[in-house]
């Protein structure tokens, strides 16, 4: 269904492979600027959702003016999003505060 082709195209897209002269240039120049982790920052195996190399989950370019990020917070910035949510939540989801927090250093 419709919905199977959407979630292809938001994993799939993504789906990408490097050498390890790719991941330890990225390394070396600071480009990796999110990883998958579990609620205490630990990275590892069992907080890494699709199995990408390291736990990235986003990557700068070089000039690290652009952000390339498998986290799809755009996605789910409402509360209503979310295919599950704790009761105590309200309008806004957690994700909203990154978008806050970019409003905030761009003013």
């Amino acid at each position: 269904g419709l919905g199977d082709v959407y979630k292809r195209q938001a994993h799939n897209e993504g789906n990408y492979f490097c050498s390890n002269d790719q991941i330890k240039e990225i390394n070396d120049n600071n480009q990796i600027a999110l990883f998958y982790s579990d609620e205490n920052g630990n990275v590892n195996e069992q907080s890494n959702p699709n199995g990408s190399l390291q736990n990235i989950a986003g990557v700068f370019n070089k000039q690290k003016n652009v952000l390339g990020m498998m986290p799809h917070p755009e996605r789910v910035f409402r509360v209503i999003q979310n295919s599950w949510h704790p009761n105590d939540w309200q309008e806004r989801s957690p994700w909203m505060r990154m978008f806050e927090n970019a409003r905030k250093w761009v003013d």
